[in-house]
């Protein structure tokens, strides 16, 4: 019986000994050197500047967010420097954008740093800017950038809390907004096309045939049919 043994333990002696020298040469090799760029920490340091995000308003029905509560793809500049393919959502009652942290964290981003963002919702892009106090002689807020030519169009999303709106004991989220005309430089608020023909008043009488012709219903509650007026104004206008 020795004679049938003899080769197998020899085998197992030679092939421990093979494994063994494997494992202790493979820990004695160098590890790989992992070089982290400059670059990317100086984009990281740009991104992630702001501070935790936290939900004070839990207990309020509905949510203080555009579109979704959920993050949406997009697109964000800070600073000239433009980070694509990134998830973010806009608290339109603070008036803050928030991207996801590590560790399952919500970072709000330092507004003063940011120059626009974009959210792509419903195969729509929804571009949005950062206006400073001066252009409307009140605290900087991101608008939404429904056209821009001679003249420009802007949106501004808000939401508030009525309180005690549900059976008398919880609060409640609505939603407002805001269209601004500009023109020369000045902002002007509309809430129809009364408003807007008022301000254009040297081509009223063309404008308002465009709409007739058109059979356009210019109206607040769809703030893009503003647009092809505005539009038409730009290219008659001298």
């Amino acid at each position: 019986m020795c004679r049938f043994r003899l080769p197998v333990i020899l085998y197992f002696i030679f092939f421990t000994k093979a494994a063994l020298s494997c494992i202790v040469q493979a820990v004695f090799l160098p590890l790989p050197v992992v070089v982290i760029q400059q670059d990317t920490l100086k984009e990281n340091q740009i991104l992630f500047n702001g501070r935790i995000w936290r939900n004070l308003y839990y207990m309020v029905e509905g949510d203080q967010f555009l579109f979704s509560r959920e993050f949406l793809p997009g697109s964000l500049t800070i600073r000239g420097k433009t980070f694509s393919n990134i998830y973010l959502k806009y608290d339109i009652f603070m008036d803050e954008v928030l991207t996801p942290a590590d560790q399952g964290g919500i970072l709000q981003l330092n507004k003063e740093m940011v120059d626009s963002f974009s959210l792509f919702f419903q195969n729509k892009s929804y571009l949005f800017i950062r206006l400073q106090e001066d252009s409307l002689k009140r605290s900087s807020r991101y608008f939404n950038v429904l056209y821009k030519g001679k003249t420009v169009l802007y949106v501004s999303y808000r939401k508030k809390i009525d309180k005690l709106a549900v059976e008398g004991k919880y609060d409640k989220f609505y939603q407002l907004i805001r269209i601004y005309f500009v023109k020369d430089n000045i902002f002007s608020q509309i809430d129809n096309k009364g408003d807007l023909i008022r301000i254009l008043v040297e081509y009223k009488g063309m404008i308002k045939k465009y709409i007739k012709n058109n059979e356009l219903d210019v109206s607040k509650k769809e703030p893009e049919s503003f647009v092809p007026v505005i539009r038409y104004y730009d290219s008659i206008s001298r």
